[in-house]
């Protein structure tokens, strides 16, 4: 089966409904032997592809990874970009803000750690969180002193941070920040049995906590406030795609594959060299030629 990523697009300003979305489709694959040499190739593409992209200087990448409790984000993202030079990439994680993060607007934290031009920026979880747990769990909001006159609670303020989201993207395409959302579409069924097996196996054991039990029983919440923030976000600079979760190594060669066809949609190339720039290059030859 060949990958198609528009097959995984959420389209611009289209209602999602995640119940008509796929958590499992036929594997791409034939078996592990064709899995793992698809990846190897996806894997090494990726690496060449980073070269140049560090090379030019002159774009970045940033891809979203966004997703229920036992999704597979961690694992997809060491087994897609297992060949990237990490002089050039550079994955972040967000866990519960900080005090001093608390005190800024909700998009503070993440703007600081966006990639730079010819570098890779991996978010596990993002600002999106803000549109999502916060939603969920609107109590939040207090802790991060919202002003009542800004769209609090009742009022607009879903639908204001959904519109900061796109500005900011908007932004940064604008500047050469090519970005890549990813949400990874588990089933409950597959977090059930993922979740049984962090606790059956020991070395899974540190996975696991009575939290993600708690979180579990949100999952409508949840869907509703994904259905909602992919829907109002997917744009053509920056597109959600709504990627199969229950089966690890598709989700991984479809997300590979996504990534390598935007890469490709840059059409990068190593920098141009100058006759200025060759001639200093031949005198420098020439002085090590002699240099013995």
């Amino acid at each position: 089966m060949k990958i198609k990523p528009d097959d995984f697009r959420a389209r611009d300003g289209a209602a999602i409904d995640l119940k008509k979305w796929p958590t499992k489709i036929k594997p791409v694959y034939e078996s592990k032997e064709h899995y793992q040499e698809l990846l190897q190739l996806h894997v090494a593409r990726l690496s060449d592809m980073q070269q140049i992209l560090y090379a030019a200087h002159d774009h970045a990448l940033l891809v979203i990874f966004q997703a229920m409790d036992a999704a597979g984000k961690d694992s997809v993202i060491r087994h897609v970009m297992s060949g990237i030079n990490p002089q050039g990439c550079r994955v972040s994680s967000f866990k519960h803000p900080s005090g001093n993060e608390l005190d800024h607007d909700f998009l503070w934290r993440a703007v600081a750690r966006l990639p730079e031009r010819g570098d890779i920026g991996i978010f596990n979880r993002s600002y999106y969180e803000e549109v999502l747990i916060v939603r969920v769990h609107q109590d939040l909001l207090t802790a991060e002193h919202v002003p009542n006159g800004l769209g609090k609670s009742k009022d607009k303020i879903w639908e204001n941070r959904h519109r900061s989201i796109r500005h900011l993207e908007e932004h940064l395409h604008r500047n050469g920040t090519r970005i890549i959302k990813f949400f990874l579409h588990l089933s409950k069924d597959e977090q059930r049995r993922r979740f049984l097996s962090r606790i059956d196996e020991p070395h899974k054991n540190w996975k696991f906590s009575m939290a993600d039990m708690e979180e579990r029983k949100y999952w409508k919440q949840y869907m509703h406030a994904y259905e909602a923030c992919i829907g109002a976000t997917s744009t053509g600079d920056a597109p959600w795609y709504i990627v199969p979760a229950d089966d690890k190594q598709n989700a991984r060669l479809i997300v590979s594959q996504i990534m390598l066809t935007h890469m490709q949609s840059l059409k990068l190339d190593y920098p141009q060299v100058t006759s200025a720039r060759r001639r200093e290059l031949q005198a420098i030859r020439r002085k090590l030629v002699q240099d013995r």
